[in-house]
């Protein structure tokens, strides 16, 4: 397995755009209670993505389509629906195009997604909180029907663009990184997208190699980012037949693994990332020997006026008694 990922400081960009990818896997070397010595587990860690996420990822391949096609074109606004992360990415890449960005989030998303979309110069819109994901994806799709020769909408939800950014780099990354030792891929559920496009590469790389999904295990949870698919709105690109198993989280056990990820690990993520390793070590703890990879959304800077790290270690000490 190469020992030196992929640095981005080695060559010259053109734009913000061309960083975006080529992130690093670390191995997770100290939670591992219950799991054999046989068994490793790499995240890959998103978060050095220029935008801070895997979203970025998704972003520009979808506008990247756009340009090509000529429905993103000058005279346009993009507009689209967003829990934070990609709005954040593309915010990040319209403004590295010379594209103003229309932002349809859950008001209550964080204070610093906000003011980073903000220091973009993209315009938030902002949907009943109570309504989630899927109220900021109707209310966007209201504006748009108003309008539609306003917009440019990506529809990261419905657009295959999104799935194919990570079929043409996350899968290629992740098996080269590994040297095609990987035999389960575990990533979290918010459009599907990472999920659904790098399982197909891994999977037309080696049939064998186990693809599976992590969701909150309840409706009314408090993982941002997430689909509590049963109760949601299914994003069309999300195709559950492809998946080899789906593993549902509870809330306090993903905000319990951030809190234990940044104490034994030496790394700040977020709750989409706490979930994620929830589940790869719920798989893991059934295995002799494999080599997990896990994909960690983002960085935990995002989040630290939200619920997650509100009086965070009293719940901790709570749970453990």
């Amino acid at each position: 397995m190469s020992s030196t990922p992929a640095n981005v400081a080695t060559h010259t960009a053109g734009t913000v755009c061309d960083l975006v990818g080529n992130t690093p896997l670390v191995e997770i070397q100290r939670l591992r209670e219950g799991v054999a010595d046989g068994v490793k587990i790499y995240a890959k860690l998103e978060g050095f993505n220029p935008g801070g996420s895997v979203k970025d990822r998704a972003a520009w391949n979808m506008l990247k389509h756009g340009l090509d096609e000529g429905s993103l074109a000058p005279g346009k606004t993009i507009l689209d629906s967003t829990s934070g992360n990609t709005g954040i990415a593309l915010a990040m890449v319209g403004a590295a195009l010379g594209f103003p960005v229309t932002l349809v989030m859950p008001a209550n998303v964080s204070i610093e997604r906000k003011r980073v979309v903000t220091a973009y110069g993209a315009t938030p819109v902002y949907s009943d909180p109570l309504e989630g994901s899927d109220g900021a994806l109707l209310m966007c799709r209201e504006m748009y029907e108003a309008e539609p020769d306003k917009w440019f909408k990506p529809d990261q939800y419905f657009n295959e663009a999104n799935p194919e950014a990570h079929f043409l780099t996350t899968g290629p990354e992740i098996w080269e990184q590994t040297d095609g030792a990987i035999t389960h891929f575990v990533a979290s559920i918010g459009t599907g997208g990472t999920v659904m496009g790098t399982g197909r590469y891994l999977k037309s790389q080696n049939k064998a190699v186990q693809v599976i999904a992590i969701e909150p295990d309840d409706a009314f949870h408090g993982i941002e980012g997430l689909k509590h698919m049963e109760s949601s709105i299914v994003p069309g690109i999300f195709k559950e037949q492809e998946l080899d198993s789906k593993i549902g989280v509870a809330t306090d056990d993903a905000y319990d693994m951030v809190y234990d990820v940044a104490a034994s690990e030496g790394m700040l993520v977020g709750q989409s990332s706490g979930a994620a390793l929830c589940g790869a070590l719920e798989v893991a703890r059934q295995l002799d020997e494999g080599l997990l990879v896990v994909i960690f959304p983002d960085f935990g800077d995002r989040y630290l006026s939200t619920n997650l790290w509100m009086g965070w270690k009293n719940r901790k000490q709570t749970r453990k008694q």
